[in-house]
């Protein structure tokens, strides 16, 4: 089967990594194609995935849809000289189209409700569109739920060791206190109107007096005396930091969420919610939202709590319940991709998540 995977983010590396070399051991030929955005081509580099780069970046929501075009495009005429039989991505508004046009299946996975514009571009579309259990949206009978979120694909147990070194590699030690602090460039169509923290300064300020080492990343150029603090290792020892850290504060909700599924405490700042943070702060205590107008105070006193309660064993315990109600992500890919056939006679509403 010759299957074509679309990559348009960092985040769309991680989930399908695994996906990749899984799929290929299986006898399949998979095509990766990317677009420039932020480390992507660095990580699918670092992670050895062949692929070809389609598009450059994009600086604004008008110079993302001239972006998005030209992906989509060139993706065509590349997808056309493959015959693919399976296209599948996250989000999928390419995917979903190139299939679409070339009589092939697409498999897109989504988490994002407030992506309004994305979901009526992919959705309609769409062979099958695979969403975590809670999400809050009904897409019919294409949608195929599954008991777990998107950043299992590469956190879960099975997939990921993380590595201590990753302490020596930023200057710290074991037992020094760690606080990682991630701040959004707020340019996705889904974030107009929407916002996080006042003042970034303030927040390693905060963390700091708390007895915090504070390292960030930034998809935003930060005032200059901050610029000690930002993250200088290689972008594929995100997670290793993530797991050792004490506590991750952020506006993003992916970063947030592998902080929680690492068994970190994740303080979440931004004036949206989703259906998996919403899950993950209420069900397993592992996140903690905050939207309000008094977001950024109330979040730094939330993580401020968090360092002084010192307490990792709730955490790990947290962690562990969540792992024993959730799958392994990757499996859930590799399955929905090899049970997409051109006849369209598989029921996809009826395929429950694996059991492991």
């Amino acid at each position: 089967m010759r299957v074509v995977v679309t990559i348009q983010h960092p985040g769309h590396v991680h989930f399908f990594k695994h996906a990749v070399s899984e799929l290929e051991a299986r006898g399949h030929e998979v095509y990766v194609f990317a677009r420039e955005n932020e480390v992507t081509v660095d990580l699918l580099e670092c992670y050895g995935i062949d692929h070809e780069v389609l598009a450059g970046g994009s600086n604004s929501l008008l110079s993302l849809a001239a972006v998005q075009a030209t992906y989509e495009t060139r993706l065509l005429r590349r997808a056309r000289r493959i015959d693919p039989d399976v296209i599948t991505a996250i989000g999928g508004v390419a995917a979903a189209h190139v299939a679409a046009a070339l009589d092939a299946k697409s498999v897109v996975f989504y988490d994002t409700e407030h992506a309004t514009l994305i979901k009526k571009l992919a959705y309609p579309f769409a062979d099958v569109v695979c969403t975590p259990a809670c999400y809050r949206g009904d897409v019919g009978s294409k949608q195929v739920r599954y008991p777990g979120y998107h950043e299992l694909a590469y956190l879960h147990p099975n997939r990921f060791d993380p590595d201590p070194s990753v302490l020596e590699a930023v200057g710290l030690e074991p037992e020094d206190t760690l606080a990682v602090a991630r701040f959004s460039s707020w340019d996705s169509s889904h974030d107009v109107g929407q916002g996080g923290f006042d003042d970034p300064r303030d927040v390693v300020a905060c963390l700091e007096e708390a007895g915090a080492h504070v390292l960030f990343t930034s998809e935003i150029d930060l005032p200059p005396d901050l610029e000690d603090h930002r993250l200088a290792t290689s972008p594929d020892r995100m997670h290793d930091l993530l797991y050792y850290a004490d506590v991750v504060v952020g506006e993003g909700a992916t970063t947030a969420a592998e902080a929680a599924l690492l068994g970190t405490p994740a303080v979440y700042v931004n004036s949206l919610s989703l259906g998996y943070t919403t899950e993950l702060e209420e069900r397993y205590g592992l996140l903690f939202n905050f939207h309000g107008d008094d977001r950024h105070q109330a979040g730094l006193e939330k993580a401020v709590s968090i360092l002084e309660a010192d307490d990792p064993t709730t955490w790990e315990r947290r962690r562990d319940r969540v792992l024993a109600e959730t799958v392994d992500v990757t499996d859930v890919v590799v399955r929905e991709v090899e049970t997409a056939p051109r006849d369209g006679s598989l029921d996809r509403a009826s395929l429950t998540a694996n059991p492991s």
